[in-house]
């Protein structure tokens, strides 16, 4: 028998050295005391609000600069379709307005998380978690963010907090004199593309993994957003740290973690592996978000120690709203990541129609819905449609709402007939502007109201992001309904740009959630679901196909960018 005593202790997560660049927030509130036991850095409870405040702030608008230079080198990228480069661009448009501090870069503000590492030699006094809240609802209430927190009053009955709280809050202990931190807004469409598969030893081999990885990828679909940093974790002791370790690996948390692993146990990255699944995710036919080549920006593949009756799989990403920062709190005071505050310099010279080699088709929404309907009805699905005039907005509560009427025998509201119907709830909206950020939200929720709906002579138009059921498609094909396909991502920009004017229309008391009455203009779209039964995204899913090759040398990553190889092979990362 081993001798107890002479065991191999291992970190599961052995990070290397923290390479972030960071900015002084502030002095206050951190000082030092002596002790028998050594010396601590005392940190006041203002100091811990403080800090997540302003880094709750700065997330909501600002990007790292290495995601901002993955969408320019979308752009440069010769390989990069049409509508790859049109998102990209759309994307650094909206982070440019973003960054004036008064939009916020996506309507879904999300929920907070916040994950803690307190050094032994930290002394706060307690009520840690309360001081984090606190500063998350600080920045909720005098911003221009959206509460998305229900709370439960019973099991059926909900309630919006009207805070953002809760929060996801995690403070772990460990060694040293820092308070380190990772600072996270995660959006609902973001959230709902985590996954875990429960899989066998079967699956530990390439033959076998990289074609089930293909399958599930293809599965993400558009509607968190892409390009996506993607991240997968193999193994795990246990099946939530397989997918909590996926989300941190989504916001490179965990790129300092060594390459190969050990018989000790710990965690490490394979970054072969990740060349390979990026060039999967690359031929998925899917791209940014309208076909082509940028599904992801890159991919993170973290292999774990496991229970050997066990292996679980993670999957998760981190949308275009990209949106975390690291902090810490030392001696010398309380810092936060530098993030990037003139996203305009990665604009090229360039406008969006400069991407495009057809010119989109513009669809005046004041005409009747038939109109409408025959106008889209002669345009092929993946047509660039510019939308202006009238439409109504409503998601999830409010489709409840209008079942709720129509299963008790009333008519479908005639606004509902008359106009196209984009799903969406928007962010507070700023003094002085006609509307908040307003990007869509995923339309995969609203797929079960449709067959119904469209039958009542309503949603005969559906804007939205992401891809719909076979449901959609189907009733689109009985009824001659359309779904056009927004850019996932750019609400700051369609804030700005083309909603001219909000109004509501019913249900104010449901806040973000009701219904409205807005103006457009050169609102732009895709044609995702035609009134034929074509579906560009089932489409593009069924001519995809696994790539044989996939056993060139992999090449190192660089942990900031994201690129693999030299700045020159850049543009293909």
């Amino acid at each position: 028998m081993a001798d107890a005593e002479s065991f191999d202790y291992t970190e599961m997560f052995p990070l290397g050295p923290d390479d972030t660049e960071y900015r002084l927030v502030s002095t206050d509130g951190v000082s030092t005391f002596d002790t028998p036991e050594g010396t601590f850095v005392r940190v006041e409870p203002n100091a811990i609000r403080a800090l997540t405040a302003v880094a709750m702030r700065d997330i909501a608008h600002y990007l790292r600069p290495g995601h901002l230079q993955q969408l320019r080198n979308i752009l440069d990228d010769p390989e990069a379709s049409d509508n790859d480069r049109f998102v990209a661009l759309d994307l650094l448009k909206n982070a440019s307005i973003a960054a004036g501090g008064v939009l916020p870069m996506c309507q879904d503000t999300g929920t907070a998380i916040v994950k803690g590492k307190k050094g032994q030699f930290v002394f706060t006094g307690g009520g840690d978690e309360e001081q984090i809240a606190g500063g998350i609802a600080d920045t909720y209430l005098t911003s221009n963010l959206r509460y998305s927190q229900m709370a439960p009053l019973d099991m059926y009955t909900e309630k919006n907090t009207g805070t953002n709280l809760p929060a996801e809050i995690k403070i772990n202990a460990v060694d040293g004199d820092a308070y380190k931190f990772l600072f996270m807004a995660k959006g609902g469409g973001s959230a709902n593309k985590s996954f875990l598969f429960q899989e066998t030893k079967a699956l530990l081999n390439e033959d076998t993994l990289l074609p089930w990885i293909f399958d599930k990828i293809q599965g993400i679909g558009t509607s968190a957003c892409p390009p996506y940093h993607l991240g997968i974790v193999i193994g795990g002791t246990s099946a939530e740290i397989a997918v909590e370790t996926a989300k941190l690996a989504t916001a490179r948390y965990l790129d300092e973690l060594p390459t190969t692993g050990s018989a000790s146990g710990h965690a490490f990255r394979d970054l072969d592996l990740e060349t390979k699944v990026l060039k999967l995710a690359q031929t998925t036919g899917i791209g940014a978000q309208f076909g082509g080549k940028y599904f992801c920006h890159d991919v993170r593949i973290i292999r774990l120690p496991r229970h050997g009756a066990s292996c679980p799989v993670g999957m998760a990403v981190s949308c275009s709203a990209d949106r975390q920062a690291r902090g810490k709190i030392t001696a010398e005071g309380v810092f936060l990541e530098q993030l990037e505050t003139d996203p305009a310099r990665f604009l090229p010279a360039v406008d969006a129609a400069d991407l495009l080699d057809a010119e989109p088709v513009h669809i005046d929404l004041n005409q009747s819905m038939d109109d409408i309907r025959a106008t889209l009805a002669a345009l092929p699905v993946t047509t660039q449609v510019m939308l202006t005039g009238p439409m109504i907005v409503a998601r999830d509560i409010a489709h409840a709402k209008i079942k709720e009427r129509l299963d008790a025998g009333e008519e479908m509201p005639q606004y509902w007939k008359d106009h196209a119907v984009y799903y969406a709830g928007p962010a507070k909206t700023p003094e002085g502007y006609a509307s908040g950020s307003f990007g869509p939200t995923t339309a995969g929720r609203m797929d079960s109201y449709v067959p119904e709906f469209q039958a009542a002579g309503g949603s005969m138009v559906m804007l939205a992001k992401g891809n719909r059921s076979k449901q959609v498609t189907d009733s689109c094909n009985d009824n001659g309904g359309f779904y056009l396909g927004s850019i996932g991502g750019p609400a700051a920009r369609l804030a700005l740009d083309n909603i001219k004017k909000v109004d509501v229309l019913e249900y104010p008391e449901l806040g973000m959630e009701a219904i409205w009455k807005i103006e457009v203009e050169n609102f732009p779209a895709f044609i995702v679901v035609d009134d034929k039964g074509n579906d560009f995204y089932a489409k593009v899913r069924a001519e995809a196909s696994m790539p044989v090759n996939l056993t060139s040398p992999a090449p190192s990553a660089d942990a900031e960018t994201g690129h693999f190889g030299t700045p020159d092979a850049a543009p293909n990362a």
